[in-house]
């Protein structure tokens, strides 16, 4: 995560670049965060309380607060930054662009990125956030919310267009569980411990055909004999 704002302030135009303020603001929750999720791994997500995290980031509890919300926030903070991805992606695709293209896009382009919030990073940090969030009840409804959400806010955009409710929701969730689908692969896949890019290039596949399949509907698939 630092090292992709990082990335990012540099390339971006000066006068867009964040402030110092902005950027002791970004260290600050980084720090927090990553206390957090040592603690967490290290003895558990119900063993560990605020205090201590707040102890471990050299900041006060009303800071961590601050900061986060609650205590799952500290953990699934960077997961509800992507809630709106999919919903952002089809509002501000080109006109005569799809929302099946618009989707297919964004989804290989995190992949070619290598994005975590695709399941695909080696970074140690995010991958033991992502067995935390498996093992613990708590927050994997947390993540399931979210991924509901997203759905609902596609939803609401696809209806804003086509003004027939039942129908966005329908076009939503087969939108949704494409990309569900190849993260939850991805994410499974990267906890057995197989190479990151075997995973991505299975990724990569596994997300054109379903965008095809799902393009072309499902009329001519799994016909029985």
């Amino acid at each position: 995560m630092a090292q992709r704002d990082a990335l990012a302030a540099a390339e971006a135009p000066q006068a867009r670049r964040p402030g110092l303020r902005e950027r002791k603001k970004r260290q600050t929750a980084e720090r927090i965060w990553r206390a957090a999720v040592d603690l967490f791994v290290e003895r558990g997500f119900d063993k560990v309380s605020v205090a201590e995290i707040a102890e471990a980031a050299d900041v006060s509890k009303m800071t961590v607060f601050n900061y986060f919300g609650t205590k799952e926030d500290l953990v699934l903070g960077p997961m509800e930054e992507h809630v709106a991805d999919a919903a952002d992606a089809v509002r501000g695709r080109a006109p005569g662009e799809s929302a099946v293209d618009a989707l297919r896009r964004q989804l290989l382009g995190a992949i070619a990125e290598r994005s975590p919030a695709v399941g695909l990073s080696d970074d140690q940090r995010s991958l033991r956030t992502l067995r935390l969030v498996l093992e613990t009840p708590v927050l994997l409804k947390r993540a399931h919310d979210f991924h509901l959400r997203g759905q609902t806010l596609l939803a609401d955009v696809l209806a804003e267009e086509i003004d027939e409710p039942v129908l966005a929701h329908v076009a939503a969730a087969q939108l949704i569980a494409v990309r569900n689908a190849v993260c939850s692969d991805a994410m499974r896949r990267r906890m057995a411990g197989e190479p990151l890019e075997a995973i991505a290039a299975d990724a990569e596949r596994h997300a054109r055909a379903a965008f095809d399949l799902l393009e072309k509907g499902l009329s001519e698939f799994a016909v029985k004999a």
